[in-house]
């Protein structure tokens, strides 16, 4: 692998531009960043870049512009877009456009290096975190045995589980053991769609029929046509569109905004939350026709305080891929580190135990990571996953600040590191963010 291959980020958010500075950097890239369109096409004439990636809306352009540029000026470059969450018919004129590939925000970093990997032939990581299912613990032998029986069935599956647990994994799975693997696989989030964009996302709409719509555009439903739709966080789903999302499925067919005609769909329904849906539906805010329809079959995904003998395999399977990806050695575990994961908590499941290990893997020193490295929350380390013992508590300061510490890492890492995005999460202003990341140490 070439330390100096180099590689072109073009986005107005900071957030952004940071997150993929530091990953390109941890895989001994080059990086180049342009925060608009002006700047990208300077640094395109006095630069010869290996790979690009482009926003989308830039504050004097549009990404498009900047694929149609490179496709005419510098037609080796790979172009790769990043895409707001959802924007299918983005992603499709970019493709259209010749990016060879696109990213959605906010930006999954494995995918990202797989994406990298590939593109600039890097020497492959091992297979993702989020592509098989790793442990064997008495609750995934279960777990992986259901899904083998699911993956034959064309039912409805109500996938349950904490936030980080791997629910979007399980149901890739799912769909890639069942009749439908060669056909697509779409997930959506349904709570990352504004309201008054979200019919037209599912259902697709008709030129001119509202402000904006300047051409056809297909929905979800079309594209995942003949494969999987995976609605994730559908308990965030409005009422109003659960109405219609009702009506779809039991009518298998859809009328996209300003169509007159309905399309017939082949869709296999999956959903997934970490809500309870029973109390959401207690509450009214959840239909409870809409219910029955989803959860046919119901699949819980354990969380990793469940089966915390596989805590070992997993971070071992985490930290060789952290080092492949970074052409760096292998970290190990000092035993103390190991004994402290698999007594911690674990609120974000593996998603929190695969960011940590990547802070912790660049922070250790000599390829050995203790303990410290970990920045586990005092309140979070408890070997029976209960409420912490108080008379413990030497330090009432220390121990809050440890948990301010863990909600705003929980926050950031469910962001993807986007700290605008968190502070909203948090319903704290920007400033504040930024005041408690830098009294914490984790500016």
């Amino acid at each position: 692998m070439s330390a100096r291959q180099k590689v072109l980020v073009v986005d107005d958010e900071p957030d952004i531009r940071e997150l993929l500075e530091i990953t390109l950097g941890r895989m001994k890239l080059e990086t180049f960043s342009a925060r608009n369109l002006t700047e990208a096409l300077s640094l395109l004439r006095r630069v010869n870049f290996d790979l690009c990636l482009t926003d989308m809306h830039l504050p004097d352009g549009t990404g498009l512009a900047l694929v149609q540029h490179i496709q005419q000026r510098h037609p080796q470059l790979p172009v790769a877009m990043i895409t707001a969450y959802g924007s299918l018919d983005t992603a499709i004129n970019a493709l259209k456009a010749g990016a060879f590939d696109f990213l959605t925000k906010p930006v999954d970093l494995t995918r990202l290096r797989e994406l990298i990997s590939a593109t600039l032939l890097l020497p492959n990581p091992p297979t993702a975190i989020n592509r098989r299912l790793l442990g064997d613990s008495a609750p995934m032998r279960t777990l992986r045995k259901h899904i083998a029986k699911l993956a034959r069935s064309q039912a409805p599956v109500y996938i349950s589980g904490e936030s980080g647990s791997g629910k979007e994994l399980v149901a890739r799975l799912i769909h890639d053991q069942g009749l439908r693997a060669k056909q697509p696989f779409i997930a959506i989030n349904c709570g990352a769609i504004p309201a008054d964009l979200m019919e037209s996302e599912f259902f697709g709409h008709r030129k001119g029929s509202f402000s904006g719509a300047i051409e056809d555009k297909p929905g979800l439903f079309q594209a995942a046509h003949g494969g999987t739709l995976l609605l994730d966080e559908v308990a965030d789903l409005p009422l109003a569109m659960q109405v219609k999302l009702l009506r779809a499925i039991a009518e298998k067919s859809v009328r996209s905004v300003g169509g007159q005609q309905e399309t017939v769909v082949d869709v296999r329904i999956l959903c997934a939350t970490h809500k309870d849906l029973d109390a959401e539906v207690a509450a009214g805010r959840f239909r409870q026709d809409l219910y029955y329809r989803l959860n046919v079959i119901e699949l819980r995904v354990p969380p990793l305080r469940e089966r915390r003998d596989d805590i070992e395999a997993l971070a071992s399977c985490m930290l060789k891929r952290l080092a492949t990806t970074t052409a760096q050695p292998a970290a190990r575990l000092h035993p103390q580190a190991l004994a402290a994961l698999k007594s911690y908590r674990f609120p974000g499941n593996v998603r929190e135990l695969e960011n940590m290990l990547e802070r912790a893997h660049t922070l250790c020193e000599n390829q050995l990571i203790e303990a410290g490295d970990l920045r586990l929350a005092e309140g979070n380390c408890t070997a029976e996953g209960g409420i912490p013992d108080l008379t413990q508590i030497d330090n009432l300061q220390t121990y809050l600040e440890n948990v301010e510490r863990q909600l705003l890492l929980q926050a950031l890492e469910e962001t993807r590191w986007n700290r605008t995005a968190a502070a909203q999460r948090l319903s704290v202003s920007f400033r504040s963010m930024r005041y408690r990341l830098k009294k914490l140490g984790l500016d």
